[in-house]
């Protein structure tokens, strides 16, 4: 891949994780318990290698999930 084609590819990126944040901020409680069910899912189970990869999408899903939260509620200092 060319270097424009990394960019509008990490472009792309950021606009779907901030989509996905704004319809998670909406979703019922059920869809949030279920992504982060998803994320418990891909994550390596006992007697398999963990992969870096692996651990750091489902982190990643935990941290989508977080910021929808406080999206709607922001934190006060």
């Amino acid at each position: 891949m060319t270097n424009a084609e990394l960019v509008q590819l990490r472009i792309r990126v950021i606009a779907l994780e901030n989509l996905v944040i704004a319809l998670l901020a909406k979703a019922p409680d059920r869809q949030l318990t279920l992504a982060r069910g998803m994320a418990s899912y891909i994550s390596p189970r006992a007697g398999f290698t963990p992969h870096p990869i692996t651990l750091r999408a489902a982190d990643e899903m935990l941290s989508l999930v977080d910021r929808a939260d406080r999206y709607l509620r922001p934190s006060t200092p």
